[in-house]
């Protein structure tokens, strides 16, 4: 990463801001530029295509700090995604900083607290035992936990980001850690238009001599979702979400697993979700490891499962990962991969569109990613 300090760009930050520029505050531009040729073998079709962000999200962002004194400091985020192979912005058109944008006080002591749209508690659970670190458009695990399908349209899942939240995430006290968070109701437009209900969260994480294991509890209220081709608004029932991760590192293999759980409450009686059938509850499931192989190979492994409860919904994947580090800041990739969906089941990698219900794809992919 570049770090470009106060003391160089005073004069312009002071501009904006209007403020005086402390000597022990700093900025830093940062980002990642990701891109990869893709197959896709899709319920018998073929296809190739190039996209972004097969091994990490490719992304620009500002983080900066403040030293307030007596361990007590400021720190701010602001981060965006993009599309290296076209240019287009991330996920979502109409916001400048779609991934994170929030500011917090921070202290060695007491922890940090920090407001906006961020991280939730349920995405530092998982996101240890992931292999491919949650990546959106490789990982089993986030494209299964965001699929789409019939049955959990009007289910709501832990999406690891909210929107008018607050934050607290505790210092590390002998391994352990608890983050807990508050989310006012938001809406989006994009990529589909929908209201969220007010949202708590908290997780509880151990990590110390080789062990990680975590647990935690997540509650969303009701909300309403606009689905192409529906005739109305699904109104979304308030679901609780349920998780547990553990990983355990013996030599150079990092064993990893975890499960969440999303139980939405029963439809009003009458409405289109009722009718439609779509708010069931399901569970995801995923078993893995991250190999170190040599200083610059690292080889990961993932097998999950999907599993919609009280319909003919669920899938199986696997999927297998080579890194190679060209140096400290530029890598290149491999991925390759299998979903088998079963019933009214369209699990898929997330941006990969399923031919038909029960449909089964294959992935692979090359790519190249650059860290500044």
């Amino acid at each position: 990463m570049r770090t470009t300090s106060l003391a160089l760009c005073g004069a312009t930050l002071a501009l904006a801001s209007g403020a005086a520029l402390a000597a022990d505050s700093s900025v830093t531009l940062y980002g990642i530029a990701d891109t990869f040729i893709q197959y896709l073998g899709n319920g018998g079709a073929h296809s190739f295509s190039e996209r972004s962000g097969g091994s990490s999200t490719s992304v620009f962002g500002l983080t900066g700090t403040e030293d307030l004194g007596g361990g007590l400091r400021v720190r701010f985020v602001l981060e965006n995604g993009f599309n290296v192979n076209n240019g287009s912005l991330y996920l979502d058109s109409t916001a400048m900083f779609v991934r994170q944008s929030w500011v917090g006080l921070q202290h060695d002591r007491y922890g940090t607290l920090s407001f906006g749209r961020q991280y939730g508690p349920g995405f530092y659970l998982v996101y240890p035992t992931d292999p491919f670190g949650l990546n959106d458009a490789t990982s089993l695990y986030s494209g299964n936990m965001a699929t789409i399908d019939r049955r959990t349209l009007a289910t709501q899942y832990d999406t690891g980001r909210a929107d008018n939240s607050i934050l607290y995430q505790s210092p590390v006290l002998g391994g352990w850690r608890l983050r807990a968070m508050y989310a006012f109701a938001s809406s989006v437009t994009q990529p589909l238009r929908r209201t969220n209900g007010n949202e708590f969260g908290a997780t509880l994480s151990y990590s110390a001599h080789g062990l990680y294991a975590g647990i935690g509890y997540g509650n969303q209220r009701s909300g309403t979702l606009s689905f192409p081709g529906l005739p109305a608004a699904l109104d979304v029932p308030s679901a609780q979400y349920f998780g547990a991760a553990l990983g355990y590192r013996w030599g150079i293999v990092n064993f990893q697993f975890h499960y969440t759980y999303s139980r939405p409450d029963d439809p009003s009686p009458g409405s289109l979700t009722a009718r439609l059938d779509s708010a069931h509850p399901y569970s995801v499931v995923q078993l893995g490891a991250t190999i170190a192989a040599t200083v610059s190979d690292t080889i990961e492994v993932a097998v999950v499962h999907r599993n919609v409860r009280g319909a003919h919904d669920n899938a199986i994947g696997a999927e297998l990962g080579i890194d190679h580090s060209l140096s400290k800041r530029t890598s290149v990739y491999a991925r390759a991969g299998w979903i088998r969906n079963n019933g009214s089941s369209t699990a898929s990698w997330t941006g990969v569109s399923v031919s038909a219900p029960g449909a089964t794809q294959v992935l692979a992919g090359v790519g190249i990613t650059h860290r500044f």
